[in-house]
């Protein structure tokens, strides 16, 4: 099984979180005792289904709500006891759109700078707006914008104090394809430039495509937390579909040994295998086939996406829960006579 995050500081880690908890004023736990360690200059992506904590966890090490237990260190920075020097490290794209409608381009992202009391830079700001697309938009108001364009700009505000570390929450909600494939561009761009990524998504091929490790959570529990590569080589299965020259009306005794499952059409034999193992049992596989005289006239192979593995995680989580809660014994109710 895949390890989680290790409770032990990390040397090259540029954010640290240790035994963290959030637990509101009614009683709902939304986050559970997360350890987490985010290494310098990598891209880390977040995963998990709505309400599973992702958003709270970024808005703990942003500094924008409080934590019920545990620490939160950024670049040796804790963010409650050094909150301006932590703070001063750390960009923020949120969720949802908030920005003064009424600035300019130009005002609103230089305003962002001034408020980390950075000294203004004019070339600076210049580049990060032409990065994003956004030069000939910067006399323009908020307001005459598109979401996509507004979108662009919380990025550019988010790096108007050239952060060491940027926390993307859900960068690509609403937003156009080319728009989409621009910023995933000005990540790489940013991770090159020495900066750090913290990506949350619902487009699991951003995190398939970019990141260099994954994180699930799921119910404020971090489940998972591994190489993008381990996780796939590990937990990735791999199929080799069969079309078949005659449909088969059922499977054959002989074949009960291999995971094979049999289209509704009768046409395709599907086989899942591990690819980590020696054998694989595909040769052995296609001599039984021979031995009982099923041919097939076509033959593909394929294996897990980044979005099998995580939806696997999530109900095969969702499984073991609901086999807990069948095994706790009934409470038991007297009723007077």
């Amino acid at each position: 099984m895949p390890s989680t995050a290790s409770t032990s500081l990390s040397s090259d880690a540029v954010v640290s979180v240790r035994n963290l908890s959030k637990t509101y004023a009614g009683g709902f736990q939304a986050l559970k005792n997360i350890n987490l360690d985010i290494r310098r200059g990598e891209i880390f992506a977040l995963l998990g289904p709505n309400g599973a904590g992702k958003t709270t966890l970024i808005s703990i090490i942003c500094g924008m709500a409080n934590a019920s237990e545990g620490t939160v260190v950024a670049d040796g920075f804790d963010t409650v006891r050094d909150y301006r020097a932590a703070r001063s490290l750390i960009g923020l794209v949120p969720q949802e759109l908030h920005t003064d409608s009424f600035e300019t381009v130009w005002a609103t992202v230089n305003f962002s700078r001034g408020l980390f009391g950075k000294a203004p830079d004019p070339a600076y700001i210049e580049k990060v707006l032409k990065d994003l697309s956004l030069w000939d938009k910067k006399d323009n108001k908020i307001m005459a914008l598109s979401g996509g364009m507004k979108r662009r700009v919380l990025i550019a505000k988010a790096l108007s104090h050239e952060p060491k570390v940027l926390f993307l929450d859900e960068p690509s909600a609403g937003v156009d394809v080319e728009l989409r494939h621009d910023m995933w561009r000005m990540v790489r761009k940013l991770r090159e430039a020495g900066t750090t990524i913290i990506l949350t998504t619902h487009y699991i091929e951003e995190a398939e495509d970019m990141a260099d490790r994954i994180g699930v959570i799921r119910k404020g529990e971090l489940i998972l937390v591994q190489d993008k590569h381990t996780l796939m080589r590990q937990l990735g299965q791999k199929q080799l579909v069969l079309t078949l020259q005659q449909p088969l009306a059922s499977l054959p005794s002989a074949l009960a040994t291999w995971s094979l499952a049999l289209s509704a059409d009768r046409q395709t034999l599907t086989y899942t295998f591990d690819a980590q193992k020696d054998d694989t049992g595909i040769a052995q596989l296609l001599a039984a086939l021979s031995a009982e005289d099923i041919h097939f006239k076509d033959l593909q192979s394929s294996e897990s996406s980044l979005e099998d593995i995580f939806v696997s995680l999530v109900h095969e989580k969702t499984a073991d829960e609901m086999d807990k809660k069948k095994q706790e014994p009934k409470n038991e109710r007297r009723v007077a006579a």
